[in-house]
């Protein structure tokens, strides 16, 4: 293929993943251009931890270390009523959403693909860890598939199972694929730093981000309690004796035992009754297991049947090793029961399951 023909946007966050993975498609002989997403604004009440200003320099200077055209794109408006309303929406409700699923959807493989294309984009790029696999006549590997030949593409987990991202894209349009690549997804992060290094990159050090997507390390319950007003309660047993009270019922989840600021615990957050402004809790962490489960908005990366009960490895959190379930899918195949081989703990609604067998990445849904 004669990558020097093709041009390849890539979304360039600041961090290394995301520098490497230019370097490795310029070194490869794409066009490669690097995109700054500008989602947050320094005037935000959360700008306390915002690390924009600092993100969008670093990969600047990345992008003229490697001589790349590199451009800002201004998504303010779209990320705040596409990722942060969705999520505050979803705090309200008593839920607990994921707002990087939701980037990654709305964000990076929606708003930044559709603008790259319109801008004569072969490909778009980005930093995750993980890795596509391209089935045609002849099988090739990833982003060595000739432009316009049709061909199944499927999500398979990175080379490094500890950096794995494959869950995080769980929600992305699946006929997006066909024109993404994943350039780190085929090395291990200790790899990745070394070649950050070899292409003499000025981030090749440069600590990574443990925060919201494209906002940084924050405050989450500050954050919360400025954009969602409080509303104190009781917090109570399984048999509903009142033990103390809560700031906000959306200010936690289940499972958690560290700031309840009750005496006496350990104590375990084991419901969230919204409509009573109750936070229920338990010291038998028993009462947080959970074997069946349904789960709704499921994105289907493969070809599935109408009530063929499905094996599948799933993950309800991202860093949870996958559970052993049996899934049973819905006749509009957007909704499945989910049912555990051994009862799973916290299992926590807004946030994502999503389904593998083997390496490969099958769905993704919202549990409800």
């Amino acid at each position: 293929m004669q990558n020097k023909k093709q041009k390849v946007y890539v979304a360039m966050s600041g961090g290394v993943d995301s520098s490497v993975a230019a370097a490795l498609l310029k070194q490869r002989g794409f066009r490669v251009v690097g995109v700054y997403m500008k989602c947050w604004i320094a005037d935000d009440p959360l700008y306390k931890g915002c690390t924009a200003l600092d993100d969008e320099r670093s990969a600047r200077l990345a992008a003229s270390h490697l001589g790349i055209s590199f451009y800002t794109w201004n998504f303010i408006k779209e990320y705040r009523q596409k990722v942060v309303e969705y999520m505050l929406e979803g705090y309200k409700n008593g839920i607990t959403p994921n707002p990087d699923i939701m980037c990654n959807k709305e964000i990076k493989f929606g708003l930044f693909f559709e603008k790259a294309m319109k801008l004569g984009a072969d490909y778009i790029a980005t930093g995750h860890y993980a890795r596509l696999w391209r089935e045609i006549r002849n099988s090739l590997p990833t982003g060595d598939l000739p432009k316009g030949e049709k061909s199944e593409i499927r999500i398979l987990q990175a080379k490094d199972k500890n950096k794995d991202q494959s869950y995080f894209l769980s929600c992305i349009k699946p006929d997006v694929l066909d024109r993404v690549l994943f350039p780190v997804g085929d090395y291990t992060k200790p790899e990745v730093r070394m070649l950050a290094k070899k292409f003499g990159l000025p981030n090749a050090e440069r600590k990574e981000s443990q925060g919201v997507c494209f906002i940084g390390k924050v405050d989450f319950g500050e954050f919360l309690k400025t954009h969602i007003p409080q509303k104190e309660g009781n917090i109570v047993d399984k048999e509903g004796n009142i033990l103390g009270r809560h700031q906000g019922v959306f200010l936690y989840t289940l499972g958690q035992r560290q700031g309840i600021g009750l005496s006496g615990g350990p104590f375990y957050v084991v419901e969230k009754n919204l409509r009573e402004n109750v936070l229920i809790v338990s010291k038998d962490e028993r009462d947080l297991l959970l074997q069946e489960l349904s789960v709704k908005n499921v994105n289907w990366f493969s070809n599935v049947k109408e009530g063929v009960p499905l094996e599948v490895e799933t993950r309800i959190r991202y860093r949870q090793a996958p559970a052993t379930s049996t899934v049973s899918i819905d006749s509009s195949g957007k909704r499945c029961t989910l049912v555990f081989k051994e009862p799973q703990r916290a299992v926590t609604p807004g946030q994502l399951a999503v389904f593998y067998q083997g390496e490969q990445m099958l769905a993704g849904g919202v549990i409800a």
